[in-house]
């Protein structure tokens, strides 16, 4: 499941939510909550907008939701992403991956965040008290 979003998200919610939906089959579910920081590269964080083409996002999450599917025995996945203005610790995304073994879930959840940082169309601007910066993917 996908989900390109500008309301936040509560990732306890959200687990308990894909369990249920789950029924049973799954021994292992492994999730990843991505944040805001307050501060990098040495500089104070106010405020990190993301933008995105909304249908090319989707698309490239699903086929990364794909490819974690026919590489490991899932049971269950989740990507939920936010987009528009964001605060230190305002929650970016939800990453989950449910299977009947602990390995596979984890490997699967690890793919989903490496490659969506890397390969997912999102621009991200950092806000700074005097002035603005845009992000390298990664």
């Amino acid at each position: 499941m996908i989900r390109v979003q500008t309301v936040d998200f509560n990732p306890a919610d959200e687990l308990e939510q894909l369990r249920s939906v789950n029924n049973g089959k799954a021994g292992a579910m492994v999730s990843f909550t991505g944040l805001v920081r307050d501060l990098n590269e040495g500089d104070n964080i106010t405020q990190l907008t993301l933008e995105h083409y909304p249908g090319m996002t989707e698309k490239a999450l699903a086929k990364i939701e794909t490819q974690a599917n026919a590489q490991w025995e899932l049971t269950a996945t989740l990507i939920i992403h936010r987009v528009g203005p964001l605060q230190p610790n305002d929650n970016i995304v939800l990453v989950v991956a449910a299977s009947m073994h602990r390995k596979q879930a984890f490997a699967a959840c690890e793919f989903m965040i490496d490659t969506l940082k890397t390969s997912a169309p999102f621009w991200k601007k950092e806000s700074l008290q005097n002035s603005d910066r845009w992000l390298a993917p990664g």
